[in-house]
């Protein structure tokens, strides 16, 4: 980003509340901006994520068709590049905030861009030919975010990155599979091609809502390959220290949770969505209070 203007403290402070109400408004399956991380990282992960959430709102949302959807990813990717803003419409204060936030923090605006080109790719893409195309997907869609984190933490470590990456991608996919029936419904697929025709499943059968033994034999294989991600993405929870060991011990424990519920359900996430609730806390809290570097067990 070139050199921008300091918004007014008042402004900075009313930017940063906003996007941490943004941040708390939205349901996810893994924590934002928590109690659990350090209160310096706070806002500054807060503009990052109303950032990215806004974005996905413009892909994802319904009403506009698919050239006003890109219009307004397009106006994003503009207001990215071009620092100053200093309004108080509720976009605005999002720049307002994550300005500030990319030059206390000095993060680079690839990552923002790589974020920007998978919510543009949501738009058109709605199927995936090989396991290739969904890694590169992720590479854009969810593993940025993990390398922001580590950067606002002030970690810029290439194996930390790396952990981290394949932390991320497991999240995605995990989010994937629990998401199954409602993509489905909304016109989504993200299992590969490859994958369910190695499979024997058939697009058809989940046209008559059928989760046929090929289909559950594919989610068994696509959870499979997220179990070795997360496995790979662990080092990045014993990498970082203080309070956010414990954020990311607990995010990459309630991934890991999904997964073992997806199984629980014979794999039939077409008609079940699984989901954490209040009862997966203690459980959670405890292996993360009981965690070792040496891992190979599923959670319960």
């Amino acid at each position: 980003m070139v050199a921008a203007l300091v918004a007014a403290p008042d402004t900075l402070a009313a930017a940063y509340a906003h996007c941490t109400r943004l941040a708390r408004s939205h349901y996810e399956n893994f924590p934002v901006a928590s109690l659990l991380l350090p209160a310096a990282m706070r806002p500054h992960i807060a503009a990052i994520y109303a950032f990215a959430r806004r974005a996905d709102d413009f892909a994802d949302e319904p009403g506009p068709d698919d050239t006003e959807r890109l219009a307004r990813l397009d106006d994003w990717r503009r207001r990215l590049h071009h620092p100053g803003v200093t309004g108080h419409a509720p976009d605005d204060l999002i720049f307002v905030a994550l300005e500030h936030t990319m030059r206390a923090c000095g993060l680079p605006v690839g990552l923002f861009d790589d974020l920007l080109s998978a919510f543009v790719q949501d738009v058109g893409t709605h199927r995936y030919r090989t396991w290739d195309d969904v890694m590169d997907y992720c590479r854009r869609s969810a593993n940025p975010v993990g390398r922001l984190v580590l950067r606002v933490a002030g970690y810029d470590v290439p194996r930390l990155d790396a952990a981290s990456d394949a932390m991320c991608t497991a999240l995605q996919l995990a989010n994937f599979w629990q998401d199954f029936g409602r993509d489905w419904r909304h016109g989504r697929l993200y299992v590969p091609l490859e994958e369910y025709d190695r499979q024997g499943a058939r697009e058809a059968d989940l046209d008559a809502a059928q989760m046929t033994t090929a289909w559950r034999r594919t989610l068994a294989a696509a959870v499979g390959r997220t179990r070795r991600l997360f496995d790979a993405g662990r080092p990045v929870c014993d990498g970082v220290a203080g309070r956010l060991r414990w954020e990311l011990r607990l995010t990459w424990l309630g991934g890991a949770r999904i997964l073992d519920r997806i199984e629980a359900s014979g794999f039939d996430v077409l008609h079940h969505r699984p989901a954490l609730g209040a009862r997966d806390a203690g459980p959670l809290l405890w292996r993360a209070v009981v965690w070792t570097t040496d891992h190979t067990d599923h959670t319960d």
